[in-house]
């Protein structure tokens, strides 16, 4: 048996978040994913903290399961030999600026012509077209652009940026998406597609409940805090032992648990909660009903209380707690792998498990070149060749 994607070969012109962890999702899933980073300095992941024996544990966390061959590609003899590359690749997976490549001699017109079938994958800001295509776009600055901000936060604060590097997962996502249902028509229509990918475009599809009210209502999406935008109750509530508990209701049944377990099912015959529309409107007065009960108690015991009621419900956790519970460990989110300079080194594995063959951790990140010279062999570079390559500058090992 063989893992999903086995078979397949991408190459990666990734760099920091959005296209390297959509390499890693086809890497995870059986790909042969060779990442192709400039000799100086590599993917700029490569310089993030923390560093341990001078490696980035994030770029080790990202790039499991690739190989790296470094290229500078404005050196004599690098663009021939990614076109060598490409002509035997399945995909093209890369996240420069838009036109850069072009510029380069490795834009999809020229990879297309060494190889028809290639998926040739472009993951940027503001996408490929249009008058902003050229903008510098990291995370922050899309999040801004795409409204995530705007509605992140308390009214009348100053916006909230959310905790996580939302833009740029959103990306990865629809690259990933991008990339399979291309290889699927490249497989049954002998034609993979060229890509656009817009981080900015994939945070606002993200944002489902505020663009369909913008689109359709013709109101603006304000801050809302800790709510939800359409129902309630559903916050987080601080609990007597100055802890804090997620938990809301987000139908009828839910509030009749709820409330029932918290001992006020009195308050399920008031017609202001009768429905979502009303509960919604009426927010202040079922949550702080709520509130009044969950701080009379213990974030333990409430946990406990509410979950065999069948209410949703968690404690937030830090990320120490995330992994050191029962669940954790049943699942074995935990995996190890030996890297090179890092040692033993710990990561999440990949959140899907199939019945059989399915993402595995096979391979530490590699070091920058690591397997330059190993990729060239396999690709009939003679030793001259490569010593050739190595001199000139226009490929670098490890």
């Amino acid at each position: 048996m063989t893992q999903p994607l086995a078979g397949i070969r991408v190459l990666e012109l990734g760099n920091f978040i959005a296209g390297p962890l959509s390499g890693m999702l086809l890497a995870d899933m059986g790909a042969e994913v060779i990442k192709v980073e400039p000799p100086k300095g590599g993917d700029m992941m490569r310089a993030s903290p923390p560093l341990v024996e001078g490696e980035s544990l994030v770029f080790a966390t990202i790039n499991r399961n690739k190989r790296s061959i470094a290229v500078d590609l404005k050196k004599p003899g690098a663009r021939e030999l990614l076109l060598k590359l490409a002509a035997k690749a399945d995909v093209w997976l890369e996240n420069y600026r838009p036109g850069v490549l072009d510029k380069l001699g490795l834009g999809p017109d020229e990879i297309k012509k060494v190889n028809p079938k290639i998926c040739y994958i472009s993951v940027s800001g503001y996408g490929q077209t249009g008058p902003y295509r050229q903008r510098a776009a990291v995370n922050l600055i899309v999040e801004a652009a795409s409204g995530v901000l705007s509605v992140n936060g308390e009214a009348g604060e100053i916006p909230m940026r959310p905790g996580l590097q939302t833009a740029d997962m959103f990306g990865a996502m629809f690259a990933t998406y991008a990339v399979l249902t291309s290889l699927l028509g490249a497989a049954r229509h002998g034609e993979g597609r060229v890509a656009d990918v817009s981080l900015v475009e994939a945070s606002i599809t993200a944002s489902m409940f505020e663009t369909a009210e913008v689109l359709n209502m013709g109101t603006v999406p304000q801050p809302i805090g800790r709510m939800h935008r359409l129902t309630a109750p559903y916050t987080i509530f601080r609990t007597r032992d100055d802890k804090y508990l997620a938990t809301g209701a987000s139908n009828n049944e839910l509030l009749k648990k709820l409330l029932t377990a918290l001992g006020i099912p009195q308050h399920l015959d008031d017609p202001r909660f009768a429905t979502y529309s009303s509960r919604k409107i009426h927010e202040d007065a079922i949550t702080g009903l709520v509130a009044d009960e969950i701080v009379k108690r213990d974030a333990d015991d409430l946990e406990e209380l509410l979950n065999n009621a069948g209410v949703p419900c968690s404690r937030v956790n830090d990320y120490a707690k995330v992994f050191d519970n029962p669940q954790a460990k049943a699942r074995e989110l935990v995996q190890e792998v030996d890297h090179p300079k890092i040692g033993k080194f710990r990561q999440s594995r990949n959140p899907i498990l199939f019945d059989h063959d399915g993402p595995a951790l096979k391979r530490a990140a590699p070091l920058l070149g690591q397997h330059s010279r190993e990729v060239l062999e396999e690709y009939g570079y003679s030793g001259a060749e490569i010593a050739a390559l190595l001199e000139s500058g226009a490929v670098a090992g490890a």
